[in-house]
């Protein structure tokens, strides 16, 4: 796990660091135990298919309302069009599985508001794979009600999954790294997905970076694939030259940086500590540097060499919100996905950005 150290200036941005622009960062990737595993395990998309499994084999033989078809068949679509079009049983059965998964999600939201990190939080906001579907939604909205009496505040994070992975990057760095341009590239490696972006700052408009968007971006599913490392990091690099590409074709101005949000603790140097074990290869190893290898396969953008800069991607994804959380003094992110990320954070005063 990763909690707050001394508090360290951020005028020259450095990998995993726990003061950025616009939020310090108390901590990030705790790890909770709870029997022989972790109790982030209890409230993932995994954990979600178990649950509505659970339910079905209670059922009498030939009285399953979704049919003989095993789980890993029902993509979340699939579950969201049985949820708002599907019979009664089909429906009352998806309800079901949302009230137990929401409780579970409560259980482990008041666990980590118990710890020193998360114990001022106000907000909290919940994004990865599971919030972009009805059933997550609905999930969210329960949880929130039964956490309301505690006074928290609980939203889902207001960007699409996919891009606010990508689009919290631009508070990995100070203003300073993009003056004179207008986007940035960034990516977002995941346990099961890989996807890369170009991300337009808009800061004519909105100099608080509230009007941040994705512009065009690519995703690699490489859990269909199983590449080994460096067969992943080429195929990374390849979308990323890509849009570098079509951004030029475009006449955007890229700023000569690549933010990058990682599962796992990240040192100052750009290594992962732990908990990259879901990406293909080992990214854990001593002997791999991913920004460096980054740097390597995109040495420029534009006339200047290019700076990567990369963070827990739990941490990237909830940034996405940070514009959006001045008014509150501490705030925290879940992702809910492969795993459950998590992250929590101070609001930087005005004269400290």
């Amino acid at each position: 796990m990763a909690e707050r150290p001394s508090k360290q200036s951020s005028s020259f941005p450095k990998h995993g660091s726990m003061c950025l622009p616009l939020a310090e960062v108390l901590s990030y990737n705790l790890e909770i135990e709870e029997g022989d595993g972790f109790i982030g395990d209890q409230a993932s998309k995994s954990a979600l298919l178990d649950i509505i499994q659970g339910l079905r084999d209670l059922l009498p033989e030939n009285a399953d309302p979704l049919g003989d078809d095993p789980m890993e068949e029902f993509g979340k679509d699939r579950l969201d069009t049985l949820l708002t079009e599907g019979d009664f049983a089909a429906a009352g059965l998806l309800h079901a599985a949302i009230e137990e998964f929401s409780g579970r999600l409560e259980k482990i939201i008041r666990r980590f508001l118990r710890l020193k990190a998360w114990r001022e939080t106000e907000r909290i906001v919940i994004g990865g794979g599971v919030r972009q579907s009805r059933m997550g939604q609905i999930a969210i909205g329960r949880t929130a009600t039964l956490l309301r009496k505690g006074g928290i505040d609980i939203r889902p994070v207001r960007h699409h999954p996919d891009e606010a992975g990508l689009i919290g990057a631009v508070h990995l760095a100070p203003s300073w790294i993009f003056a004179g341009h207008d986007s940035i590239l960034a990516l977002d490696i995941g346990g099961s997905n890989i996807r890369a972006g170009v991300v337009r700052l808009d800061i004519g408009k909105h100099p608080d970076l509230t009007g941040v968007e994705v512009w065009q971006s690519e995703l690699w599913s490489h859990s269909d694939e199983d590449p080994k490392r460096d067969e992943a990091v080429d195929r990374t690099a390849e979308m990323l030259q890509r849009l570098l590409r079509k951004a030029d074709k475009e006449g955007l101005h890229l700023a000569p940086f690549i933010g990058v949000g990682c599962p796992g603790v990240i040192g100052e140097d750009g290594s992962i500590d732990r908990g990259a074990q879901n990406l293909p290869g080992n990214w854990e190893s001593k002997g791999f540097n991913l920004p460096d290898e980054l740097r390597d396969r995109v040495p420029r953008i534009g006339d200047h060499e290019t700076l990567v800069l990369v963070h827990n991607d739990a941490v990237v994804q909830g940034l996405s919100e940070a514009p959006f959380c001045r008014d509150v003094g501490h705030w925290a992110a879940l992702t809910i996905g492969t795993g459950l990320g998590n992250a929590s954070y101070a609001t930087r005063d005005a004269e400290d950005e």
